[in-house]
């Protein structure tokens, strides 16, 4: 006869343990309509101590608090799936003026009261705007967040587009560009720099949008635009600080839980083809001396390739210490200023280098200096000890940008929006400590090809001495 064992399993007659979250929501959605219910999606890991927890609305809005009781004080941020990438041909620019006219009247706030009354509760508030996406934020002490919320759900969907306040905004704009662009050296070799470099892709055309697609814009395409892409389905809240979860997820269902979703479009993205032939342009600016922009192309923020590019950028023009500003700026005493940036984009985009010569100086020395530094990346892997001190130094700025409420919302919308993940950052810094001097030295040889970057000369036109202040943030615009 077999016999039979029984076993006891630990906590096998147990009651389940309750869930607070469904708890919670069970609770807060009691009674709501459809379009106002919230449901949990996920508990995101924020670094070794934190977590955001992410929630969607019924309507499609992304709701993503991280609980942060360190200080009285709350950062909330809206992000928008919509920038200059998302325009078309002809209304280039218009994501930015959207950006102005969000600060304007709504059915139930006058115009200059949006700000007034956030100023008058402690709070801070502004936007930017660039090819990928539009943020709205605000940083406020934690009694005023049930207002801010008021305010912003108000704006997203109830916002005054009339013939006056469009025509004066599209002044603004265009002063902006003037300053910004047209009258600024810096600005305006960006701006020639992408339009060379895309071919076909929409990261070609400016943030700012071209001056005759400003000037044409009408209150129809504004209110077309704003029906399409400012909409809960479209837009990610982000609220980060001392709050009580749920208390502010029942204030995001009172604020936004009428309202409704749109039909977003699908996006018409027109890859860009492969650039066989470097591409050179000679434009005569207001500058006391000679510059050079050089765009290489550079892969997709979420690409394998990205932070080992980003690593290499810093050994080569990171602080007084790098390559390029060594041989440039101290030994051969060519250059005044150098700086390089991997984009961080959605697609691939470029890797931006700007170097300003001194005296009398030319950019074909500067670049006949600058390429033998380039093709030793491409010949010879960098040291480990250079390696390690990149790595360093990125982390800690990395991990500096995260001591505020609002530096981790940031970080929270902008990974959210570009890749999914509100976490994203601490990928990154995991990728930049796995990478290899192997890894520099593939990127180098993939992307440092000088038959497929652009190449911009700026020469003096004897008008003057420059004004270059300012045009380096030309390409992200944001609002004051």
């Amino acid at each position: 006869m077999q016999e039979t064992l029984a076993y006891s399993v630990p906590g096998a007659n147990a009651l389940p343990r309750p869930d607070p979250l469904a708890e919670m929501l069970a609770e807060l959605n009691q009674n709501r309509p459809p379009l106002a219910r919230l449901r949990h999606d996920a508990t995101i890991a924020f670094g070794p101590a934190m977590r955001v927890e992410r929630f969607f609305l019924g309507n499609g809005l992304k709701v993503l608090v991280l609980v942060d009781a360190s200080a009285p004080v709350v950062c909330l941020q809206t992000w928008f799936g919509v920038g200059s990438r998302h325009e078309r041909v002809g209304k280039t620019g218009i994501a930015h003026l959207f950006e102005h006219l969000m600060f304007g009247e709504t059915e139930s706030v006058a115009h200059g009261a949006f700000d007034r009354m956030l100023e008058e509760a402690g709070a801070e508030t502004n936007a930017a705007t660039f090819l990928d996406w539009t943020y709205y934020h605000t940083n406020l002490p934690k009694d005023a967040l049930e207002l801010t919320l008021r305010l912003e759900a108000e704006r997203m969907a109830r916002l005054v587009l009339r013939d006056p306040q469009v025509s004066s905004e599209k002044e603004v704009v265009a002063n902006e560009r003037r300053q910004r662009v047209d009258d600024d050296v810096d600005g305006a070799v960006s701006e020639l720099l992408y339009k060379e470099a895309f071919t076909k892709h929409a990261y070609g055309w400016p943030t700012i949008g071209w001056m005759a697609d400003i000037k044409g814009f009408t209150t129809d395409d504004c209110v077309e635009f704003y029906r399409t892409y400012y909409a809960p389905n479209n837009a990610a809240l982000v609220i980060v600080g001392d709050v009580a979860l749920d208390q502010a997820l029942r204030a995001v269902q009172d604020h936004y839980g009428a309202q409704e979703p749109s039909k977003l479009p699908v996006e018409d993205v027109c890859p860009e083809p492969p650039q066989v032939a470097e591409r050179r342009a000679e434009v005569a600016k207001p500058t006391a001396t000679h510059k050079v922009a050089i765009g290489y192309r550079s892969p997709a923020l979420g690409d394998f390739d990205h932070a080992p590019l980003v690593l290499l950028n810093e050994i080569l023009f990171a602080g007084r210490s790098s390559r390029v500003h060594r041989a440039l700026v101290q030994e051969q005493e060519i250059a005044s200023e150098i700086r390089g940036w991997v984009g961080s984009f959605r697609d691939p985009a470029l890797y931006d280098i700007y170097l300003s010569a001194r005296g009398a100086h030319t950019g074909d020395e500067l670049l006949a200096a600058l390429d033998p530094l380039l093709e030793a990346v491409c010949r010879t892997p960098v040291a480990e000890a250079e390696l390690d001190r990149a790595k360093a130094r990125i982390e800690l700025s990395v991990l500096q940008g995260l001591e505020t409420v609002a530096g981790k919302a940031e970080q929270i919308g902008f990974y959210e929006t570009v890749l999914g993940d509100p976490a994203a950052l601490f990928e990154r810094l995991g990728a930049y400590r796995r990478a290899t001097v192997g890894d520099l030295l593939r990127v180098a040889r993939r992307y440092l090809v000088t038959s497929a970057r652009t190449v911009i000369h700026v020469i003096p036109d004897g008008s003057g001495d420059e004004d270059d202040e300012g045009g380096e943030d030309a390409e992200s615009e944001e609002a004051s």
